[in-house]
């Protein structure tokens, strides 16, 4: 028996359509724009690899992974804020769009000054985490120092970003996305290599990048805003922000623990394995970057399909972002394949490095298509604020990841290390896909 959702409460039926060119007016810009995201580490590797000393490349990776723990954890903002404001769009309630901006820029900038404040204690207990001392714990130290100052305007840039791919303004999206990366990879290239600053040197340009990019957000959001309908977040609003953010932030941090600990895993097989990981992971990153793209068209489409409570374009949804979600995967696999010897080439510090790092390329070319289910309906869960059952999966899939490592990792090593990686993606791709018919059913019924 099908049920017609103009049934369900929560507003009137509101239909659209949903064509090919709507995927790719999203997902092509964002692509581009998120393109930028992994450039940066790669530029902020290789100009520390010009340095020619392999502790400062272990301390840069080592830092990088505190700052994803602390950021991508808070990157429940951009999502949560993408979700509520598509499904605004959807319902056509631009009143309830700017109340959940409003929201979320206030958590942002109460979160951002209380990392500032708590950042003693924040990075001792980052760097005993990661296991991090000697040489490699002191250039750490040196990053994470100057990279902390940039947090309350990463999570306002956060919100502000969410914001803006939730009303399908991919083009500002990119223009914002864009100006942070380039900004940040300039500055880090002539920090480091023009003026010796070294490690600050990146960990400075990270923070101007992010505080010229969060004044140029809240000139978007001046802009683009309607000052008619402008309210202050009433307890109800604080309250469904409160309740989706806390799950989406497990949902990230179960996701950051992934990754971390398998920096963390390849630090325990030795320097070099480190360094070329830590290289390995810069193609993933790459991957994830340029597939969330697919995501984000997910994003705001399944969520504006929520809003509007109209099943057919969420259908419609999941069918198109599949279809280019593998052939994007397909793409990013063979650039990969094709590219990989000569990436590793410009960012490797040493020829053992090198050597490493193309032993284990096969890998990262494969990740791509083992993670593109996963990833697209990492969009379709924020765009719907399925957020409850998106944390519950992410963690049980997480389960699966450390019970792969303790099997593969004692017997095949660095190998294993990376299987058990593939097998994470594969299990979140399975889960959320299996779990969707069930809750889309709910949803529209």
């Amino acid at each position: 028996m099908s049920h017609d959702p103009s049934r369900a409460g929560g507003g009137p039926v509101r239909p659209f359509a949903i064509a090919h060119r709507d995927v790719l007016r999203i997902a092509l810009p964002m692509m581009i724009a998120y393109l930028s995201t992994p450039l940066v580490g790669l530029v902020a590797t290789g100009v520390i690899g010009q340095l020619r000393d392999e502790t400062l490349v272990g301390g840069v990776a080592l830092a990088a992974v505190i700052f994803d723990v602390i950021f991508v954890s808070f990157n429940f903002l951009r999502g949560a804020t993408t979700g509520f404001t598509a499904q605004a769009v959807g319902a056509g309630n631009r009143r309830e769009e700017q109340r959940m901006l409003a929201s979320g820029l206030i958590i942002a900038l109460v979160a951002g000054l209380a990392l500032l404040v708590l950042q003693k204690p924040i990075g001792a207990l980052g760097l005993a985490a990661m296991g991090a001392e000697g040489p490699v714990a002191e250039a750490a130290a040196t990053y994470f120092h100057w990279r902390i100052w940039s947090a309350p305007f990463v999570l306002f840039n956060f919100v502000v970003f969410g914001w803006i791919i939730g009303r399908g303004d991919a083009l500002s999206g990119m223009i914002l996305q864009t100006l942070l990366n380039g900004l940040n990879a300039a500055l880090s290239y002539h920090w480091v290599i023009g003026l010796g600053w070294g490690l600050s040197g990146v960990a400075i340009a990270a923070l101007v990048a992010e505080a010229v990019t969060a004044l140029a957000g809240l000139y978007l959001i001046l802009r683009k805003a309607d000052r008619t309908a402008w309210s202050l977040p009433d307890p109800a609003a604080f309250r469904r922000a409160f309740s989706v953010n806390g799950d989406m932030m497990i949902r990230s941090f179960a996701l950051l623990i992934g990754i971390s600990f398998f920096t963390r895993q390849s630090g325990t097989l030795g320097i070099d394995i480190l360094a070329a990981n830590t290289i390995l992971l810069r193609f993933y990153f790459f991957g994830v970057a340029f597939l969330d793209g697919v995501a984000t068209a997910a994003e705001q489409l399944a969520g504006r399909a929520v809003g509007a409570r109209y099943r057919p374009a969420f259908d419609r949804t999941i069918r198109l972002t599949t279809l280019w979600g593998f052939i994007f995967a397909g793409l990013v696999s063979l650039a990969f394949l094709s590219a990989g010897g000569w990436v590793i080439g410009i960012t490797a510090p040493t020829a053992a490095v090198s050597a490493l790092a193309h032993a284990y390329l096969p890998y990262v070319v494969a990740l791509p298509v083992f993670g593109i289910v996963a990833f697209q309906m990492d969009g379709v869960y924020i765009g719907a604020t399925w957020s409850r059952q998106m944390r519950n999966l992410m963690v049980g899939s997480l389960a699966i990841y450390f019970a792969a490592w303790a099997i593969l990792q004692p017997l095949f090593g660095n190998d294993g290390l990376w299987i058990a990686l593939i097998l994470f993606q594969s299990a979140r791709s399975i889960a959320f896909r299996f779990m969707l018919p069930k809750l889309a059913g709910r949803t529209f019924s």
